[in-house]
């Protein structure tokens, strides 16, 4: 059970005030996911709508440290990939290059939303259970209104994924496409 009103809080979501951001939709990790083909049409899907309505798109992308500055325990040779080209961003879209699992850390994300007034950020991406969870979780501690897309995320981890979405439910808005294009177009 949740401690919030779902209707109530479905009404500050609206297109003037809302970002969509698309977390590390890079190749390593769209070939590694349980359901890349729904993924991919659900995020299509609501990227579309999102530039129908004017909302605004983010997308971040895994930039590593270079190798000298990484932290020893997670070294690794990983190369994630670009944004997928079935979703790559268009020129006004922003791509923003991070470094952690929370888009606010090392980032100036949270002052250019706070510029622009910016409340409410729709989550989708890889991974649900790392990133679009983190994240998500930093966005209400500052204050944000977080709502995850639950057909547009996904995970390598099925389980990981159902897990983080039912603990996510608890806590704040987890919504279909329909509801989240609803409120936009409204």
């Amino acid at each position: 059970m949740a401690w919030f009103n779902l209707e109530e809080l479905k009404k500050y979501i609206r297109r003037d005030n809302s970002v969509l951001v698309v977390w590390d939709v890079q190749e390593a990790l769209v070939n590694s996911i349980f359901n890349k083909e729904e993924f991919l049409g659900k995020l299509k899907e609501l990227i579309s709508a999102a530039r129908q309505y004017n909302v605004s798109i983010v997308y971040t992308k895994i930039t590593p440290y270079p190798e000298r500055f990484q932290n020893p325990a997670f070294r690794r040779n990983f190369n994630p990939g670009d944004i997928v080209k079935e979703v790559y961003p268009q020129p006004a879209d922003v791509v923003l290059n991070k470094n952690t699992p929370s888009i606010f850390v090392g980032t100036n994300f949270e002052l250019m939303l706070r510029n622009v007034g910016i409340t409410t950020i729709v989550f989708t991406g890889i991974a649900t259970d790392i990133g679009v969870e983190t994240s998500a979780r930093h966005a209400q501690a500052l204050g944000f209104l977080p709502v995850i897309a639950k057909e547009a995320v996904s995970s390598a981890d099925k389980a990981a994924h159902e897990r983080s979405l039912a603990n996510l439910q608890r806590l704040m808005l987890v919504l279909s496409n329909k509801e989240i294009i609803e409120r936009w177009s409204a």
